[in-house]
C-alpha cells in the first residue's frame, strides 16, 4: 500500500510538472513582443540606401534563415524545435513592427530569439538585417 501511495504521489507531482511547463510555453508564446518606446521610434540610418554588397542578405542566411525560412515565413529548419513560434514576416502583425522594434529585436532577442548583439557586432549591419527582412515581409 504504502509503493502505490508513493508511485500515485510521485505521478501526481511530475504530471503536475508537465502541466506546467506547457502552461508557461503556451503563455509565453501568446505573449507580444513589444520593443521598448526609444526603439519603436528609432530611426534607420540606412531606410533609403541601397545594400549594394547584400550585407542583409548575406547576414539573413547565416543567422536567420534556419528559423524563418528562405523566405520570411517562419519555416525554417530548427523552427518545429523551438518553444516559442516564429513569426512570419509577411503577417499582419510583423508589417506593423517599426524599424526601430525590429532592430531592438534583432540586436537583444527574447527567449529562442538570440541576441546578435555580438554575433553582428556592427550595429550598420543589423540595420541592413532590418532592410532585407523587411523585403520579404512583402
Amino acid at each position: 500500500m504504502k509503493k502505490q501511495s508513493l508511485f500515485l504521489t510521485s505521478l501526481l507531482f511530475v504530471g503536475g510538472l508537465v502541466l506546467t511547463s506547457m502552461t508557461i510555453v503556451r503563455t509565453n508564446q501568446e505573449k507580444p513582443w513589444v520593443a521598448p518606446k526609444k526603439y519603436q521610434k528609432l530611426e534607420n540610418p540606412v531606410a533609403n540606401a541601397k545594400d549594394e554588397e547584400r550585407i542583409g542578405r548575406i547576414l539573413y542566411i547565416k543567422h536567420c534563415k534556419s528559423c524563418h525560412g528562405n523566405k520570411g515565413h517562419g519555416d525554417g529548419t530548427k523552427a518545429a524545435s523551438l518553444d516559442t513560434k516564429v513569426p512570419d514576416f509577411a503577417s499582419d502583425a510583423f508589417k506593423k513592427d517599426t524599424d526601430g522594434s525590429l532592430f531592438y529585436k534583432t540586436t537583444f532577442g527574447r527567449e529562442d530569439m538570440p541576441s546578435f548583439e555580438k554575433k553582428i557586432p556592427d550595429d550598420a549591419d543589423r540595420w541592413w538585417v532590418v532592410n532585407y527582412i523587411k523585403t520579404l515581409a512583402k
